[in-house]
């Protein structure tokens, strides 16, 4: 079995044989048939987060199962899913208060990883998944079913870049109908939150961004106004558009400080800021703390837009299949998984929204 592994921090993916170990009680062996290149991959196989090598990374993944632990019930062999680094019991105190993404139990797949080399050198299984890889080993609860006749590279983005984005608007804030909301950063997980916000019925939705082929992008996702993050006068731009005041919800959809303090400008008093990008170790965000108490504002975090996979999933489905959530029109490019270098590359080069691996 064919698998990319990183060796080194910051260094391309190798291809090399691998072994899984067998699915535990509650666990499922799945074969991948498309993963989505998340910038996430690459922050950690550069080292940004820290972590151990070598590993496999992926996890914006889709396919069918192969084989199921004698205690799943959930599932049956051969049965379309996605699969994602979601690892939830379902049971404890914040998968209980509406944060599964924050579970804080413990699996077994935490204390030994399923994947490695024919060798026997133990490989970590990246980001819970480790799905740049013909077939993946994962908990039960990381898997969502899909539509039999739902393409498997459109059906990979639901496991990272719509959840975190789209329910970083509907889930993370309950953003209210007929809001209005900027929308900072519209790369994969950016276009999602556009797209949240315009299913919730956003107006104004207001893009930012440095690229304008990405502002030109955003309109095509349902922005309805769309400038630079450089302009000098955007905080009068977005008070002319939303009656004097500012932004009701301000999305920060990239790591980055100075986006963040950006978004914190552009809020109105009493208007709610969701972080939703992940910065590197060790930054710190400074602000005018009097302007947080005095302005009554929300800032807010979110991971994996405080997902539910059971309750969330059916939604984007029909979401996607009544046209309101765009999937097919994410994808740039498919590339296979000999020419996985390749697609990271693009990917770093921030020109693509999505570039997906497809295996046969």
């Amino acid at each position: 079995m064919k698998a990319a592994v990183c060796r080194e921090f910051g260094k391309p993916w190798t291809i090399e044989d691998i072994q899984l170990a067998p699915p535990g009680p509650r666990e499922i062996r799945v074969k991948i048939k498309a993963c989505a290149i998340c910038h996430s991959d690459i922050s950690y196989a550069d080292g940004i987060w820290g972590g151990e090598l070598p590993a496999v990374f992926g996890h914006e993944a889709s396919g069918t199962i192969l084989e199921t632990g004698n205690e799943v019930t959930e599932f049956s062999i051969g049965d379309p899913v996605i699969v994602t680094l979601l690892r939830h019991c379902g049971s404890c105190f914040f998968c209980s208060s509406g944060e599964a993404p924050l579970c804080d139990s413990h699996f077994p797949l935490y204390d030994q990883s399923p994947i490695s080399t024919l060798g026997g050198e133990t490989l970590l299984q990246g980001l819970r998944t480790g799905a740049f890889a013909e077939e993946v080993v994962v908990d039960v609860s990381q898997a969502a079913s899909i539509p039999e006749n739902m393409p498997f590279d459109s059906a990979s983005l639901l496991s990272c870049g719509v959840i975190t984005g789209a329910g970083a608007v509907i889930n993370t804030a309950a953003m209210q109908p007929g809001s209005n909301a900027v929308v900072i950063g519209c790369g994969g997980v950016g276009l999602n939150c556009l797209q949240g916000a315009k299913i919730v019925g956003a107006d104004p939705l207001i893009a930012v961004d440095l690229h304008p082929d990405k502002l030109q992008t955003a309109m095509e996702f349902g922005a309805t106004h769309a400038f630079s993050s450089t302009e000098q006068d955007l905080s009068e731009k977005i008070r002319t558009l939303t009656q004097g005041r500012g932004a009701d919800y301000v999305f920060v959809s990239v790591g980055n400080i100075q986006a963040m303090l950006q978004g914190f400008e552009l809020l109105r008093r009493a208007g709610t800021l969701v972080v939703a990008g992940m910065t590197g170790v060790g930054e710190k965000l400074p602000l005018e703390a009097i302007d947080i108490g005095d302005n009554a504002v929300r800032i807010m975090g979110s991971k994996m837009g405080s997902t539910d996979l059971k309750r969330d999933m059916p939604q984007w489905i029909r979401h996607y299949q009544d046209g309101k959530l765009k999937l097919d029109e994410l994808i740039t490019d498919r590339y296979p998984l000999e020419r996985i270098n390749e697609a990271v590359e693009a990917v770093r080069k921030g020109n693509v929204m999505r570039n997906v691996i497809v295996f046969d």
